[in-house]
């Protein structure tokens, strides 16, 4: 039991570690990203966690928003029944 999902989890996590080592390797090219008047030259492997980590951050906060909103509505339902 607690062996077995011990080692999956090993496992796992060498597994994703090797993944994303393979991406970093793969994606060291340099490339400019311009934004308004500025010019960043940084890794492809990093613009990309970077822009990932901006969408999950953008996602997770709308979701909080929305879920905030639905409770406020749910609970001044039930104050006026």
């Amino acid at each position: 039991g607690r062996a077995i999902s011990v080692n999956f989890y090993l496992v796992s996590v060498l597994a994703l570690a090797g993944v994303a080592l393979i991406f970093t390797v793969q994606n060291v090219a340099a490339v400019d990203v311009n934004f308004l008047v500025w010019t960043i030259s940084m890794s492809r492997a990093l613009l990309i966690v970077f822009t990932l980590s901006i969408g999950f951050l953008l996602g997770w906060f709308l979701h909080i928003y929305y879920s905030y909103r639905r409770a406020s509505r749910k609970s001044e339902s039930e104050r006026r029944n």
